[in-house]
């Protein structure tokens, strides 16, 4: 399947684009005035840019016309008025998303721009220096992580690694992980309900989230670590009676009736992992490097607290993938393409990149930036030590482009419970996971074409 250059664009084109979304949003950061000329856009131009608050924070904006002189519009990124805006041909200039589950999905609907012609004349952002990650921007129309680069991530983690609170471990008499070497997942299952407190029928502490960004693809990273695949080769099926499949789903669904940590039957009232962790509710937490950024915040939290390599299985591989890669896109039909690159430019490789780099929230994805993360503290040095030794396991485990993870996410969100209550067999689910999913991909094919 290969997108059609230049098909025209209609609303039964973008059918499938309802259910699209983004993952876990990041913290805004003001950049420090960097001026690098790229040879285009600048001077006075306005850049309409679809994003969520957090994005593109109002001083960011102001930054923006003081280093580079460009206006930028920001539009609340919302998928109904994207595709409004597309269909009517005014689209924004740029539009946020998530390299590991929105690139193939919109590269395969023809409505993004190949970049590697701005890269290739950039003296900002070079093909040398993208880390690895940026290839989740990529699709060949086949597959991810080849063919042509439509877009880029501002930062990432590997998202199956963990945080980890240490005097919680010892107040629970529980091993620390090894530094560089990984616990498997029946072990970090086992270690969470040691390190889960209750009282009173009330769980006072969660001995460890696991849910990664979005389910479907946390089981595709965790079929993946059991040697096998979530989806057919050409990504028009799902499958999770696999054995390997099983394996992911029968861990998740175990994980899930433990009651250890957050899950769809038991969440988390704070809504996400960062509040709980740090007011020491939660001993361990698979966010990833990105976390650092909260946890540097707090003196008394931050020496406390490890990163951990992401768990492997018993007999299976070691995998260690990015399940996010939030960063921007250019529509084909942007009005103010040259513009917006330099926005891109500024956003990904200036002022805005050397602030996020410098405050611990993500990796940055140009290599030249590796300097600036974190590293004064003796607790931040045994963080990038290791995160730099993750690296090398860093690997694209590539998505469907026929279904947008909201749209698998919801379908997980209906058949799951019962199994997670106790309900209904890991067989059984795969099963029904099976038949509702299959019929979005098929739909998401035929759209496709």
């Amino acid at each position: 399947m290969h997108p059609r250059a230049g098909a025209s664009l209609s609303r039964r084109r973008f059918l499938a684009l309802s259910a699209a979304g983004a993952a876990t949003g990041a913290a805004s950061l003001s950049g420090c005035a960097m001026q690098v000329s790229s040879g285009v856009g600048g001077g006075g131009e306005t850049v309409t840019v679809m994003a969520k608050p957090d994005d593109i924070s109002p001083e960011l904006i102001r930054q923006a016309r003081k280093d580079i002189g460009v206006k930028i519009v920001t539009v609340r990124y919302d998928i109904t008025k994207l595709i409004g805006m597309m269909t009517n041909g005014a689209p924004p200039d740029l539009v946020r998303g998530v390299g590991a589950t929105d690139a193939p999905y919109f590269a395969a609907r023809d409505v993004m721009e190949d970049l590697d012609p701005y890269f290739a004349r950039s003296h900002v952002l070079k093909a040398g220096d993208l880390d690895p990650v940026n290839d989740l921007w990529r699709y060949d129309g086949r597959t991810q992580g080849k063919g042509p680069r439509y877009g880029m991530a501002k930062d990432f983690s590997q998202d199956s690694m963990y945080w980890y609170n240490t005097a919680l471990f010892d107040r629970a008499g529980v091993d620390h992980p090894p530094e560089t070497e990984p616990v498997t997942y029946e072990e970090w299952l086992e270690n969470a309900q040691r390190l889960t407190r209750r009282k009173n029928g009330q769980t006072i502490v969660f001995g460890g989230s696991y849910n990664g960004v979005l389910t479907p693809n946390l089981l595709a990273s965790l079929t993946a670590a059991a040697g096998g695949s979530l989806f057919s080769d050409d990504f028009s099926r799902i499958d999770f009676t696999t054995p390997e499949a099983r394996k992911a789903l029968n861990w998740y669904v175990a994980y899930g009736r433990s009651r250890v940590g957050p899950s769809i039957v038991q969440p988390d009232p704070n809504a996400w992992d960062g509040p709980t962790y740090q007011a020491s509710r939660m001993a361990m937490s698979n966010s990833g490097y990105w976390l650092g950024g909260l946890i540097n915040t707090d003196k008394k939290l931050a020496p406390l607290s490890r990163l951990a390599p992401a768990p492997l299985f018993a007999g299976g591989r070691r995998v260690s993938p990015c399940q996010a890669g939030t960063g921007f896109w250019m529509p084909k039909r942007a009005r103010n393409k040259d513009a917006a690159w330099r926005v891109f430019e500024w956003f990904f490789g200036e002022g805005p990149a050397r602030a996020r780099a410098s405050g611990g929230w993500g990796i940055p994805t140009l290599k030249s930036l590796r300097p600036l993360m974190p590293a004064q503290e003796d607790y931040q040095k045994r963080v990038l030590k290791v995160q730099n030794a993750e690296l090398k396991h860093f690997s694209v485990i590539a998505f469907t482009p026929y279904a947008s993870a909201d749209s698998l996410y919801s379908l997980f969100n209906q058949e799951a419970p019962a199994a997670m209550n106790g309900h209904l067999s890991v067989d059984a689910l795969a099963g029904r996971l099976n038949s509702v999913m299959n019929e979005q991909l098929k739909r998401g094919k035929e759209q496709v074409g």
